[in-house]
């Protein structure tokens, strides 16, 4: 049989539960600053994350040409304060119940200080792009000339205006996540700035391509980490698609890619944002997506996770004006032995939100595993919310394993919200309806798979990614399909 749970769905009711108001569109924490010191000392009670701290620091002091920059120098020095005070997970933590970090922590880990000197990468994308290699950014492999006048994409470093670099400065440090979280925040070679200004609407979608080229051999216990870092800043009224793509050098190696994305949506602006990963199966994979919405602000989220043989999202998401719609629709497979995560968090604290989360899983492998923890909290003021989610999950072999805890918090009183969870094999009845039409039953359980998945691929909202999407999808089942026939 296959294993499943589905963890403590409830409803909380806290009526004593404090709420914090601003009159800022976004608020600003006060700010953190320490002398350029080295913070870590041999107090600290995980020498794991102490190695993994110093060798990022060591590793930025002597290539890092952006050291300087005091916006960086900010991230960098908030983010080790909170790694001394922050010990590796382990499954005895509630977040990592059922997430295995030992891939990581059992191996070799080395920063990537700069990007391989000759790089043979194919660019495939029909849209302004750009690319990044082992966490840097190369400028020879992106291509930004489409973009309307305004909009400023490129290196934190390369920024020139002062009213740009004012805005960013605003939301650097202003969020406090885990510690990968913060060792991102500490490692990270320089910051992806997307600004859009004031009612501008752009055309095109952006597209970030993320490339793993440096990785090291299956079993030689050598992991190469990334710390990609972006922050989209979409300012009242404008509107922008930001695609983020992982792929894998095409090798299978082993490496770490730890990526942390901030996207920060003014009043009455639209993000469109689709994240598409497909590293190698012998990988880490971790990201953070954290996303502040104003007043009358649209965010779409539409995910497809097949890569990594240890794959984790973070999904955050705080409401910091009335009115907001947000929709999540996310899809992840697991056709090895791999682990595919989903944490999201969703704060409403304004009225008439709006939002719908879809999870959708696959796993097709005896040692394959989901887990989706999806938290939904509609605080006091919050009144005429409504918000729906949903987790389905197939299973497709004995031993395969998800486990969902869907979770709605609510201290509202006058709301609308509802959660569900489903967890199965194909159904018999389903299959029967196509051999009862003549249609073979490899083509029966093609179509109803791919049909599973299908519901939230088709939300993506660009045709080439689409179809780019759909043929990897097939490729990976493919060989699960015949195996099952």
């Amino acid at each position: 049989m296959a294993a499943a749970s589905v963890l403590s769905s409830h409803f909380l009711l806290n009526p004593k539960l404090s709420i914090q108001t601003s009159a800022s569109k976004f608020p600003i924490p006060k700010s953190r600053s320490t002398p350029r010191t080295r913070v870590f000392s041999a107090t600290f009670s995980d020498p794991f994350v102490l190695q993994i701290a110093e060798t990022l620091e060591d590793s930025l002091s002597s290539s890092s040409s952006s050291s300087s920059s005091l916006l960086l120098q900010k991230l960098r020095d908030a983010s080790s304060q909170t790694v001394l005070s922050t010990a590796w997970p382990s499954r005895k933590d509630e977040s990592f119940r059922f997430t295995d970090t030992s891939l990581i922590r059992y191996s070799q880990v080395t920063p990537i200080s700069h990007p391989p000197t000759s790089i043979a990468i194919s660019i495939d994308t029909q849209f302004p792009n750009i690319s990044i290699v082992d966490g840097h950014i190369v400028n020879s492999l992106s291509n930004l000339s489409q973009l309307p006048t305004g909009v400023f994409v490129g290196s934190l470093s390369s920024l020139s205006s002062e009213t740009i670099s004012k805005r960013v400065s605003e939301f650097v440090a202003n969020f406090e996540g885990d510690l990968f979280w913060s060792l991102n925040g500490l490692g990270t070679p320089d910051l992806v700035v997307v600004y859009v200004p004031a009612g501008c609407r752009v055309e095109m979608p952006l597209h970030i391509m993320y490339y793993s080229v440096e990785g090291g051999d299956i079993g030689s216990k050598k992991l190469p980490v990334s710390n990609p870092r972006v922050l989209v800043l979409v300012e009242e009224g404008g509107e922008i698609g930001v695609i983020e793509e992982y792929v894998d050098g095409g090798e299978n190696k082993c490496y770490w890619a730890n990526a942390v994305t901030e996207v920060v949506i003014g009043e009455g602006a639209k993000v469109e944002h689709s994240y598409i990963q497909s590293q190698s199966l012998s990988a880490a994979h971790i990201k953070w997506t954290s996303v502040q919405q104003g007043s009358s602000s649209s965010y779409e989220l539409i995910e497809v996770s097949t890569g990594g043989k240890l794959s984790r999202h973070n999904v955050n998401i705080q409401q910091v004006g009335p009115d907001t719609v947000t929709e999540l629709s996310t899809f992840h497979l697991s056709v090895g032995d791999q682990t595919q995560d989903l944490h999201s968090r969703l704060v409403l604290d304004h009225p008439r939100g709006y939002s719908r989360q879809l999870h959708k899983c696959i796993v097709a492998h005896s040692l394959g595993q989901a887990v989706f923890d999806g938290n939904i909290k509609v605080n006091r003021y919050a009144q005429q919310t409504d918000a729906g989610q949903l987790t389905r999950s197939l299973l497709l072999e004995p031993r395969a394993t998800v486990n969902v805890k869907p979770n709605l918090q609510i201290i509202a009183d006058n709301v609308k919200c509802s959660h569900g969870a489903a967890i199965s094999d194909l159904e018999e009845n389903q299959l029967f309806y196509f051999l009862a039409r003549g249609i073979d039953s490899e083509t029966a359980r093609k179509a109803l798979i791919f049909s599973f998945g299908g519901e939230v691929i088709e939300r993506l909202p660009y045709s080439f990614i689409r179809k780019k999407v759909e043929t990897h999808i097939k490729a990976l089942l493919e060989p699960t399909l015949k195996g099952s026939t």
